[in-house]
């Protein structure tokens, strides 16, 4: 009984702090709700699978139906996932032929709109924080937040097939920290605002010559690539290679909580526009855009 109390407490809080890419979530869930979330904790999660072995954990996204879109209960299983993480190296993949195509423009803007809260996506802060080096397998496309999802990364191995494409533009958005961050970081500020600027995709190859990804490999060898280096990083001392993550964070990160707030604050604005919803309604109806500036 104490237990029970304990639990529900513990799963209000959760919902009550759920940041603004699960409001929607936030809004429909309640403490009825309470043995799906344990359940997930234990491993009895829906859109992504989870596998260990040795010292190399292998998250892969589970929705191939849909290119492995990401839906509001996508983005709290892929952060609870991190933050209790005790591998000492984790690999993200997708499922099928896609890495992640994104935001399931369908799921995720549905029903009354999502709600903002000032701070940063949860999913791209546990990936941040995290001291376990992290490795994207990317298996094929990766746009949008699934582009996001393949910079949180530390290093990406790419699939002949892969494209990668930071999307939010078109649908009137701006990119997360990811996109804004980190891939200024890894290509410098003149190719990273001609691809946010533009909303282009590029190729695997184009991806290596700017230095976005260090390999492309054959579709079918881009997991064994991706797990043969992950296992070379975990014979490693693993307190010296969590310290020398924590370096790297150290020297090269700006505030990510704080520019999240500026990202959120951002976003929160620009989902309101007329130019976003027309964004999203042209993509659905697979018609050219007719943007107005407002």
């Amino acid at each position: 009984m104490i237990f029970d109390q304990a639990a529900r407490a513990a799963c209000d809080h959760f919902t009550a702090h759920l940041p603004w890419r699960f409001g929607r979530l936030r809004r429909l869930l309640s403490t009825d709700c309470l043995d799906i979330r344990l359940g997930r904790l234990y491993g009895e999660m829906q859109d992504i699978s989870y596998e260990e072995t040795g010292h190399v954990g292998v998250i892969t996204l589970m929705r191939p139906e849909v290119h492995n879109a990401l839906r509001l209960e996508t983005y709290a299983e892929l952060t609870e996932l991190v933050h209790n993480a005790t591998a000492r190296v984790l690999v993200i993949t997708g499922a099928g032929r896609s890495f992640c195509s994104g935001d399931d423009v369908r799921a995720v803007s549905g029903g009354a709109g999502p709600v903002f809260d000032e701070e940063i996506t949860p999913a791209a802060g546990a990936l941040l924080a995290t001291d376990i080096p992290v490795i994207a397998a990317v298996n094929g496309t990766a746009v949008g937040w699934g582009m996001e999802l393949a910079l949180l990364a530390d290093i990406r191995i790419a699939a002949r097939s892969a494209r990668f494409g930071e999307l939010f533009v078109k649908r009137g958005l701006c990119s997360d920290v990811a996109g804004l961050g980190r891939l200024t970081q890894i290509v410098g500020r003149e190719l990273a605002a001609e691809l946010l600027f533009t909303g282009e995709m590029i190729g695997a190859e184009r991806a290596r010559q700017i230095g976005l990804v260090s390999r492309v490999v054959d579709d079918e060898q881009v997991m064994p690539v991706a797990l043969e280096l992950a296992e070379k990083i975990a014979a490693n001392p693993p307190l010296a290679v969590a310290a020398t993550k924590r370096g790297l964070r150290l020297a090269l990160d700006p505030d990510w909580n704080e520019f999240g707030r500026w990202v959120t604050a951002t976003q929160t604005s620009l989902f309101t526009t007329v130019d976003h919803r027309e964004g999203v309604r042209s993509f659905l109806e697979k018609r050219e855009p007719r943007y107005v500036g407002r």
